[in-house]
């Protein structure tokens, strides 16, 4: 089995207790309007363009009739089948493909290599994206393998996923790290394009089974900056939820935008 990911970054310490790795996987079905992963939105492959890093040296237009370079490199999306030939003989890394079909056994034999760091950190590894349980039986397999490792395993959720996703990895998931973005329906239809309706009912079902939360809060100007204490209110019955996170707007990802072809919507500050 495979799974579509982006990236996998080790030794990160955002994405749950400890020294951590975490796998980010390709597709998101939200749409957030300050998406710090952008590349991973998408479920499709895609190629990056960074116009910055290019030395014109002409070698990705050699190949594929996409790339025009002369004193400039234009590159044509609308003809980009993303085979990624170009990104393979570009010597400057001014091209990226985001979205590859990883073996499962590949990544595990990646993520088991620092257990070791895990133990002693009080960390583990992290499924992230876009929204990793859209592959949830790939999710499932990772997860098993790990917890057959004794490694600490987290799931980091949107939530807007089919229930048949959350059993898929319920009984290998150490703790799952879920965003609430807005606790009123019509806030969070502005923000991401839909509603939290399913996304509250996971919660519950997950609040019901006794698994632990970590509840994360994007605080973003101009979108849902009266949804934390409403959000707060609603979590004060449910168990399951160990800890709740305010994470502060930033626009740190805004410059991953413009590699994808596309424009960040929020301010930059």
């Amino acid at each position: 089995m495979n799974a579509k990911i982006t990236d996998i970054k080790r030794f990160a310490v955002h994405d749950g207790d400890g020294i951590r790795t975490t796998v980010f996987f390709k597709g998101c079905p939200l749409k957030c309007i300050w998406c710090h992963n952008p590349e991973t939105i998408s479920p499709k492959s895609q190629l990056g363009f960074y116009e910055h890093k290019c030395v014109l040296c002409g070698r990705c237009a050699a190949i594929c009739k996409c790339h025009t370079v002369t004193d400039k490199h234009i590159f044509d999306r609308t003809e980009c089948t993303v085979c990624g030939k170009c990104a393979d003989v570009c010597p400057a890394d001014a091209l990226t493909v985001f979205g590859k079909n990883m073996p499962i056994d590949e990544i595990c034999k990646i993520l088991i290599q620092d257990k070791n760091f895990y133990l002693e950190s009080g960390g583990g590894i992290t499924l992230s994206g876009g929204e990793c349980l859209l592959q949830s039986a790939a999710c499932r397999e990772i997860l098993m393998k790990m917890k057959a490792n004794r490694i600490h395993t987290a799931v980091d959720t949107c939530g807007y996923v089919s229930r048949n996703a959350i059993d898929d990895v319920l009984p290998y998931t150490d703790i799952f790290l879920y965003d609430i973005k807005a606790l009123d329906d019509d806030v969070h239809i502005n923000c991401t394009g839909h509603s939290n309706k399913r996304i509250l009912n996971n919660l519950e079902y997950i609040n019901k089974c006794g698994k632990p939360v970590e509840i994360r809060i994007p605080c973003i100007p101009g979108c849902n900056e009266n949804q934390p204490v409403k959000i707060k209110e609603y979590l004060q019955e449910m168990r399951c939820v160990k800890r709740i996170r305010i994470l502060p707007y930033n626009s740190y990802a805004a410059s991953k935008y413009a590699p994808l072809g596309e424009k960040y919507k929020l301010p930059d500050k």
